[in-house]
């Protein structure tokens, strides 16, 4: 009889980073803050005699809108652990476009493949797997350190065992998106690095507004900001909305009145919800 583990993990909307280099993956990571969303992966791993992964993506009335095969991460993560599993993973935001769904599907499918073998992993194993998966493969630094809880939050020191103070606003949060912002090609980039370092702000947000506020001169001095997201955040200005880049994708988030009408003008605005609490086990089934 096939055994089914659920698990989920929410999201991840970076609003500012600066890479740390460690000599291991465990003490490689990032410094900085962002949103931690509900809209995240939910991960379903079931017994099998080989590793097998399916990342899918559907629509928010189940509509599959893509499907591929493979996922290096989440492979390396199931070799690691010295287990076979067919894993499959969905969610509804766009992949690779700067909401955390990689550190997010690692997450979760490691959550659920632990429950699955009966492996006796606690929240720390899981996270620190998670986390030298993603330094590993080049596509996260911090996400799975924020996705451990909820939250606006701000990671003082990098990796999932580091600092991290988490508030929990109440305001809506729209985001807009172009499609990928390839992680590996920015924190595999010198160059992009030393530009990120040198934006960087210092401290940790004390309120929302002085989230954006962080990110959006982060935004501003990294050079990342692609002309079509450039021209999302001139519209915010003008509106007085509160909005930065994703980091890292081609795409806005913003919070607050008008923030929807204005990103309405360029895609569809994506409603996103602030998670109260990070990844989890939802259920294991015969």
């Amino acid at each position: 009889m096939v055994r089914t583990a659920v698990a989920f993990s929410p999201g991840h909307i970076s609003g500012y980073f600066m890479k740390v280099a460690g000599e291991s993956p465990a003490t490689t990571g990032s410094l900085g803050a962002g949103i931690v969303i509900e809209e995240g992966v939910v991960a379903s791993a079931s017994t099998s005699d080989v590793t097998e992964v399916v990342v899918g993506r559907n629509d928010e009335k189940g509509t599959v809108l893509s499907e591929t095969a493979g996922s290096p991460p989440v492979e390396y993560a199931l070799e690691r652990l010295g287990v076979n599993a067919r894993v499959e993973t969905r969610c509804s935001l766009p992949i690779g476009a700067g909401f955390g769904l990689s550190a997010a599907a690692l997450l979760a499918s490691i959550t659920a493949v632990d429950a699955l073998f009966d492996l006796g992993m606690d929240r720390r194993e899981i996270a620190a797997l998670a986390h030298e998966a993603e330094v590993v493969h080049s596509t996260g630094l911090g996400d799975v350190a924020a996705c451990q809880g909820g939250g606006i939050v701000c990671r003082t020191t990098p990796g999932p065992e580091g600092e991290i103070r988490r508030f929990y606003p109440e305001e809506a949060i729209w985001a807009v998106s172009f499609g990928p912002l390839p992680t590996p090609e920015v924190i595999g980039s010198q160059a992009q690095i030393e530009r990120i370092a040198a934006a960087f702000p210092e401290g940790c947000p004390s309120d929302l507004p002085e989230f954006f506020r962080l990110s959006r001169a982060f935004a501003g001095r990294s050079g990342l900001v692609p002309p079509e997201v450039g021209a999302v955040l001139a519209a915010c200005d003008a509106a007085g909305v509160r909005a930065s880049m994703t980091m890292l994708g081609r795409g806005a988030f913003a919070a607050g009145d008008g923030a929807e009408e204005v990103f309405s003008r360029f895609a569809p605005p994506i409603p996103l919800h602030i998670a109260r609490e990070g990844f989890r086990l939802l259920e294991v089934r015969a």
